[in-house]
C-alpha cells in the first residue's frame, strides 16, 4: 500500500500529531507517511499474533482505514500516535482470531525473541536511539519477571488469550492465572516507571 504524496510536500519532517491532523482533513499524503513509518511494525505485531501473512495484512489496511476515517478522535493525552495504532492492531488481530476461533498452537511467542524488529525510519537517527532505548528497558523489564509471569503475559498479549483461555493451557487455576498476570503488570510498571526516572 503506497499512497502518492502531495507534490512539493514533504511530510517526512512533520510529526505523527502534525500528520493526524492533516488526515483528519483529509490529506492522502499525510497518511502515506504515516503508513511509510508504521506499517511494517503494525503488520509485524499483527503477524505475531495472526501467525498469517494474509491476515495480518488484512489487519494492516483495516488500521489505516480505521486511522483514515478516525483521525480526528485522537487524543495526544491517550499516548502517542503509535501506541493509538498498535492497540488499534492488536485489538483487530484477536478479533480475527476469535472469529475464525482459531488458536495457533505450538507458535508461542517467547520473550527472549526479538518482538520488536528494527522498524525505525533509518534517517531519524533521534527516533532509533529512542526506539532501541524503548526495546532494552522492555527487555530488561521482562527480564526480572519470574518465567510463570512471562509466559502468562505473552499468552494474553501475543495469543489473544482470555484469563480462562490461559488457565487452560498452563493448567493452572483461573485464580492463580489472574493474580500472576496483575503481579506481571504491576512489576513491569514500577520497573518501567523506575527506569524512567534514572
Amino acid at each position: 500500500m503506497r499512497i502518492n504524496q502531495e507534490p512539493g510536500v514533504n511530510y517526512r519532517l512533520w510529526d505523527d500529531q502534525m500528520l493526524l491532523a492533516r488526515i483528519a482533513d483529509a490529506e492522502v499524503g499525510a497518511l502515506g507517511e504515516l503508513y511509510d513509518r508504521y506499517g511494517r511494525l503494525i503488520y509485524s505485531l499483527a503477524m505475531n499474533i495472526v501467525y498469517d501473512s494474509g491476515i495480518a495484512e488484512e489487519v494492516t489496511q483495516d488500521v489505516f482505514i480505521e486511522l483514515w476515517r478516525k483521525a480526528g478522535q485522537y487524543q495526544s493525552s491517550q499516548g502517542k500516535v503509535i501506541t493509538w495504532l498498535s492497540t488499534i492492531a492488536r485489538n483487530r488481530a484477536i478479533d480475527n482470531l476469535r472469529r475464525m476461533n482459531v488458536r495457533p498452537e505450538g507458535h508461542r511467542v517467547g520473550w527472549s525473541e526479538d518482538i520488536f524488529p528494527n522498524l525505525h525510519d533509518p534517517f531519524d537517527l533521534e527516533q532509533s536511539i529512542e526506539l532501541d532505548q524503548q526495546k532494552s528497558l522492555v527487555h530488561s523489564a521482562l527480564a526480572q519477571l519470574p518465567e510463570e509471569q512471562r509466559e502468562s503475559l505473552a499468552l494474553a498479549y501475543f495469543q489473544g488469550y482470555s484469563h480462562q483461555q490461559i488457565s487452560e493451557a498452563l493448567n493452572e487455576p483461573l485464580g492463580t492465572v489472574k493474580t500472576r498476570l496483575r503481579l506481571a503488570m504491576r512489576k513491569l510498571r514500577d520497573i518501567l516507571i523506575d527506569s524512567a526516572d534514572i
